[in-house]
């Protein structure tokens, strides 16, 4: 960066941004020279953000359209459909959270590579200001003190010198030296209204800067909180969560949007500036300082001359030749007129701080200082701020393709959820091997003493009154049928038995398996009953 602050050099990405088309409402073309106050230039930074606003309107359509395909085609819902559409909505959220951390990080880099780029330009404006008002404080203290202070002390002389022609006549002299200093000092440009200008400047620029940088800040919390809430109901199968984050994704999508339109017309526009700044420059300096005391200090290059060297110079000469005319005075006068040192000695701490004042006011003037501030302020808007910005809208790419995905898989999980619920709702609550009924029947004692096919305790008598067939007798020991039944989370009342001792089908029974099995046990009840009465 060190080459740039020889001579200023716009970067590319400046030249690129600065040759996007220039199309104003009207869909003419515009200049693309940086005139803020131009209205067609308005327009054509507008129809920037107009673009951005027909991207979310496309990209609204495209989610309207996949959510009204979603709803209208039904596929069926076999076990071969079901894996790869679950499949589909993981991958999906992965990708979308993937996406949002890359974006939210690209965005954590642009924020802060703006905040950079606009600090340093509020700095060097600040630097400026401190420049611009040191030389107007001395100019003006020096004039003041000429006109005031050395009057006094000149008219009290006068008198004191009456009687003597040649010392009357060397105060005459000196007040006209004083003149032409003042005189001198009138001709330096009034930097008054500039000094006022960079400090508003400044200070407006500082308090938009903060509240963008805030905005910004929330609205990348935002999003990455938005991605995990959804990712948690995918997780969590919550319908009401990925609800709420749906209608939270549409918000983001629209600001995301939203904020590339705004970013993609501050881009453009600060690009404008920089391809061409000492133009708009002098164009707003017009008037109030002349444009070669501009170009000096824009360029800065040893070939161009200091437009303020002849006024300082005769500032310079014409002290010094006071100051000899004070030390004549003081040498010659005081020794017949000794009243009159009091009044020399302070003619001559009067020229004495105008001549330090001469030596601040030429650091001052001189072009290094206000053209660093100068290249450092170009830098940090132009390099940081751009740079900034640029990754500010990619940030915004981003995280609008990221929330188009997520609205694109949180639908379809939706539907896969209530899909699953209805399945679950359909199976037959006094079905002990559901398991939810076993859920009810251990939380709930009184639904213990209802008939199950599952045990011979009925009206029939007892297992100890009935002699069933002895069924076949399984190698398995009884704590493995218990471990099993633990493992599967089943009612203590049947699963502490093993399922051979009772007779029942183990749960991963299919529905055709188990009526095939209902109807073998009403058989066995009849064949039962009617060995009971014989």
């Amino acid at each position: 960066m060190s080459s740039a602050r020889v001579d200023y050099i716009a970067p590319w990405w400046t030249y690129w941004l600065h040759n996007f088309p220039h199309i104003n409402l009207r869909f003419q073309p515009s200049d693309n020279s940086f005139q803020p106050e131009d209205e067609n230039y308005k327009q054509s930074l507008i129809f920037l953000s107009c673009v951005a606003a027909a991207g979310l309107g496309l990209n609204l359509l495209c989610l309207a359209i996949y959510l009204s395909i979603l709803c209208c085609c039904r596929k069926d819902e076999d076990e071969e459909s079901k894996s790869p559409k679950s499949c589909c909505v993981t991958w999906s959220a992965v990708a979308a959270g993937l996406i949002t951390c890359v974006a939210v990080g690209v965005g954590f880099y642009g924020n802060s590579e703006t905040n950079d780029g606009v600090y340093q330009l509020t700095y060097s404006l600040y630097n400026a200001n401190h420049t611009l008002g040191g030389v107007d404080s001395l100019v003006t203290g020096t004039m003041s003190s000429m006109k005031s202070g050395l009057h006094q002390h000149l008219a009290r002389l006068d008198e004191i010198f009456a009687t003597r022609g040649d010392f009357v006549q060397t105060l005459q002299f000196m007040q006209q030296m004083a003149d032409n200093v003042i005189k001198q000092l009138l001709g330096l440009p009034d930097w008054e209204e500039a000094k006022v200008d960079l400090a508003s400047i400044a200070d407006q620029t500082g308090n938009i800067e903060y509240y963008r940088w805030l905005t910004y800040l929330l609205l990348l919390i935002l999003d990455l909180i938005i991605c995990l809430l959804a990712c948690l109901g995918l997780a969590k199968q919550s319908r009401w969560l990925l609800t709420t984050m749906m209608v939270f994704g549409v918000l983001t999508l629209v600001l995301s949007w939203a904020s590339l339109g705004a970013e993609l017309a501050t881009a453009v526009g600060t690009s404008d500036f920089c391809v061409a700044p000492d133009k708009f420059l002098m164009s707003q300096t017009k008037g109030a300082v002349g444009a070669d005391i501009l170009h000096y200090y824009l360029y800065c290059n040893q070939t161009l001359s200091n437009p303020f060297q002849q006024p300082l110079t005769i500032f310079q000469r014409s002290l010094t030749t006071m100051q000899i005319q004070i030390q004549g005075l003081l040498q010659f006068a005081v020794p017949l007129f000794p009243t009159a040192e009091g009044d020399l000695q302070g003619i001559q701490h009067l020229l004495n701080s105008s001549e330090a004042s001469l030596h601040q006011l030429t650091a001052l003037l001189d072009c290094r200082g206000l053209n660093k501030d100068y290249l450092d302020a170009m830098v940090g808007v132009c390099y940081d701020g751009v740079e900034g910005v640029l990754y500010l809208c990619l940030f915004s790419i981003l995280a609008a393709c990221a929330f188009t995905v997520m609205l694109c898989a949180i639908p379809r999980a939706w539907r896969q959820i209530a899909c699953r619920e209805r399945d679950y709702d359909d199976i037959d609550e006094e079905d002990p091997f559901n398991p939810r009924a076993r859920r009810i029947g251990s939380q709930n004692p009184n639904h213990t003493n209802m008939h199950s096919f599952c045990s011979y305790s009925s009206s029939m008598g007892s297992q100890n009154s009935l002699h069933p067939p002895a069924p076949a007798v399984s190698n398995a020991p009884m704590s493995e049928y218990m471990n099993q039944t633990a493992l599967f989370g089943g009612n203590p009342r049947y699963e502490n038995v093993p399922l051979i001792g009772r007779g029942s089908p183990p749960p991963s029974y299919s529905p055709s398996m188990r009526a095939t099995y209902l109807s073998m046990t009403e058989d066995q009840r009849r064949h039962f009953g009617n060995d009971f009465q014989a």
